[in-house]
C-alpha cells in the first residue's frame, strides 16, 4: 500500500497532466442520491460490536486514489472499523447480520470515545483523536501502535494533516488548545517502556486560542473548547474554530503568539434570540483550498472565499438543525456541493453556485446525522453516520449512472503517425454530464471516424474528435502555446519538439547586451 510521495510543482503538474490526461469531474444530479442496496457502493451499516450497539462518532473516506473506497468508523466505545464499501452493501432490515461482509478489519484504539480520525501516508496510517487527552497512530494492514501523541489536557476533538507534508498534522482540544506536531523531529519523541511505544510532543502549543476576555471568578481564563482546525491550502496557514462563538481564526504557523486574521458572519440577526453568540461545530475545505465552510449552531453553514476572506462569508446556507456540536459538514473536493448533517434525523445537499436553493433532503436514519465525508475519487458517493447506530453509504441511483461518463472517456490522447505533434480533445458527450460544454455550443461536436471502428489498410491517420470551439479560441490557444513553458510540454505541430534546455536558451539569446558606457 505504500507508495513513494511526489513533490507538486508547476512543471510536475504539467507532465502529470500530459502524460495521463485531464481529471475531468464528473457531473451528478442533486436529486438522485440513495442509499437502499441496490447494487455495489451504497447501503447501511450496523456500528455494533459483540452483539451490542454504540453510537459512531466519526467517519472517514481514505485519501489515496487507489483506496479511496475503504471508509473508517470510530465510535463511542473506542473502536476503529474499516468497511469496503465497493462490495454490496446491506440493507436497513438486514445490517446487523449482513455488516460483516463489508467490514475488513476492526480494533480497540482507545479505551474511550474517538471523536475523530484522520487518514496519513497514502493511506497506509491513521490517527485517531479521543476523549483520553491523546492521539494514536496506527498502521491500518498490521493493527500496530506505531505511537501516541501526548500534551493535551482535555479531550481531544479535531485532526488535521499537513496539505503536502504526511509528517506534519494539528489536533485541538476541548481544553481550549491546539498544537503542532512533527514526526521528523527527535527531540520530540519520548519511549515509553510500561507501554512499549513511543510518545510524541508538540512542536508547537497554543493555548486558550478561542476564550473570550470573560474571566471567572478566581481571576483564571475559562477555557473555550476548539471544535476544528484545518491546515490551509498554502502549508503555512492554519484555521480554528471554537465553541463560544462564530468566529473563524487564521493562524501562521511561523508566528503563533497571535491570529494574523479573524473572520466571523456580519449579517445582522434576524430575531432577538440570535443575538447570543453561536459556536462552530465544524470547519471543512475543498480539495484546492478555496473555500472554507463553517457549520454553525444557529443553523446557518457559512461560505469563505479564501482569497477574499477579509470580505466575510461570500455564501449562507440554512435548511438544517445544527442543535449539538456532533454535527458536522463537509464541502465535496470539487468545491461545487456541500453534505451537512442535521438534528432533525436527516442529511441534507446544497449547490454552492446556488445558495438560495432550498437543500436536498436526504432521509433513511432514524436519529441524529452527525458525522459526514465525501468519496475522493467516485463522484456523487458519500457517507453520513447517525444516532441511530447506523452508518449509511450513499451513491447516485443507477437511472442517472448512465449519464456519467468516466474520465478517460471524457479526454483522450491521440498520437499523429510522424509523432511531431500529439494532441488533446474530448469525446461528445450529449446530455448534462459536463456543464463546462453547454456554455459553448457554436458549432455540432464531430468525428471523422468511430474510435471502435478499424482503421483500413490503407489509411494512416489517426481519428480526430474535437469539441465545439470558435476560430479564435484555437488561434488564441496556438498563439499562447509559443515561446511558453508549456510549449515545452506540448509542442504546436507546426513547431520543432524543444527540450527545457532548448527553452531557456532561446530566452537568454533574446537578451540584448547591455552597451559599454
Amino acid at each position: 500500500m505504500a507508495r513513494r510521495l511526489r513533490s507538486s510543482s508547476f512543471f510536475g503538474d504539467l507532465s502529470t497532466r500530459e502524460i495521463h490526461g485531464l481529471k475531468v469531474s464528473k457531473a451528478f444530479n442533486i436529486c438522485d442520491f440513495s442509499s437502499d442496496p441496490g447494487g455495489r457502493g451504497n447501503g447501511v451499516l450496523s456500528v455494533e460490536h459483540r452483539g451490542s450497539f454504540t453510537l459512531p462518532l466519526s467517519l472517514s473516506f481514505c485519501k489515496s486514489t487507489e483506496n479511496s473506497h475503504l471508509l473508517a468508523v470510530s465510535d463511542e466505545d473506542g473502536f476503529v472499523s474499516i468497511y469496503d464499501t465497493r462490495r454490496h452493501l446491506p440493507s436497513f432490515t438486514s445490517c446487523r447480520e449482513k455488516t460483516d461482509q463489508a467490514r475488513i478489519t476492526e480494533w480497540v484504539a482507545h479505551n474511550n470515545a474517538i471523536f475523530d480520525l484522520c487518514w496519513i501516508k497514502d493511506g497506509t496510517q491513521i490517527l485517531t483523536a479521543s476523549g483520553d487527552q491523546t492521539v494514536n497512530v496506527w498502521n491500518i494492514e498490521t493493527k500496530k501502535h506505531l505511537g501516541t501523541l501526548v500534551g493535551h489536557n482535555g479531550s481531544v476533538k479535531s485532526l488535521c494533516h499537513h496539505p503536502s507534508n504526511p509528517d506534519i498534522l494539528v489536533s485541538g482540544s476541548r481544553d481550549g488548545s491546539f498544537a503542532i506536531w512533527d514526526f521528523r523531529c527527535d527531540s520530540n519523541l519520548k519511549s515509553s517502556i510500561s507501554l512499549n511505544t513511543n510518545q510524541h510532543t508538540p512542536t508547537a502549543f497554543v493555548g486558550h486560542a478561542h476564550n473570550p476576555p470573560k474571566r471567572s471568578q478566581r481571576g483564571k481564563i475559562a477555557p473555550v473548547s476548539i471544535t476544528s482546525v484545518l491546515f490551509l491550502m498554502d502549508d503555512i496557514s492554519i484555521a480554528s474554530a471554537g465553541a463560544a462563538d462564530s468566529v473563524v481564526k487564521l493562524w501562521d504557523t511561523r508566528k503563533l503568539k497571535s491570529p494574523f486574521f479573524e473572520v466571523k458572519p456580519q449579517g445582522e440577526p434576524q430575531s432577538d434570540k440570535e443575538t447570543r453568540k453561536h459556536g462552530i461545530s465544524s470547519l471543512s475545505q475543498d480539495k484546492s483550498g478555496a473555500y472554507i465552510v463553517a457549520s454553525c449552531m444557529d443553523n446557518r453553514l457559512y461560505l469563505y472565499n479564501t482569497l477574499q476572506i477579509n470580505k466575510g462569508p461570500a455564501k449562507v446556507f440554512s435548511g438544517s438543525k445544527i442543535e449539538s456540536f456532533f454535527v458536522k459538514s463537509a464541502i465535496n473536493p470539487e468545491g461545487t456541493h456541500i453534505l451537512g448533517g442535521s438534528s432533525d434525523g436527516n442529511a441534507y445537499i446544497w449547490r454552492v453556485d446556488k445558495p438560495d436553493q432550498a437543500a436536498r433532503t436526504l432521509r433513511g436514519h432514524e436519529g441524529e446525522v452527525t458525522a459526514v465525508d465525501w468519496c475522493g475519487s467516485e463522484v456523487g458517493k458519500f457517507a453520513t453516520c447517525s444516532d441511530d447506530f447506523t452508518v449509511r453509504v450513499w451513491n447516485v441511483t443507477k437511472r442517472n449512472e448512465a449519464s456519467m461518463l468516466s474520465p478517460t472517456t471524457v479526454r483522450k490522447r491521440i498520437t499523429a503517425p510522424n509523432l511531431q505533434a500529439r494532441r488533446l480533445s474530448f469525446t461528445s458527450i450529449v446530455g448534462p454530464a459536463i456543464g463546462a460544454l453547454e456554455e459553448d455550443n457554436d458549432a455540432p461536436c464531430t468525428t471523422r471516424k468511430p474510435q471502435d471502428e478499424p482503421c483500413s489498410p490503407g489509411e494512416s491517420k489517426s481519428p480526430e474528435l474535437r469539441t465545439p470551439e470558435s476560430a479564435r479560441k484555437r488561434s488564441f490557444l496556438c498563439q499562447s502555446e509559443e515561446g511558453s513553458p508549456l510549449s515545452v510540454l506540448s509542442p504546436p505541430p507546426s513547431l520543432k519538439r524543444k527540450t527545457i534546455r532548448d527553452y531557456f536558451a532561446s530566452a537568454s539569446k533574446n537578451e540584448t547586451p547591455s552597451s559599454p558606457r
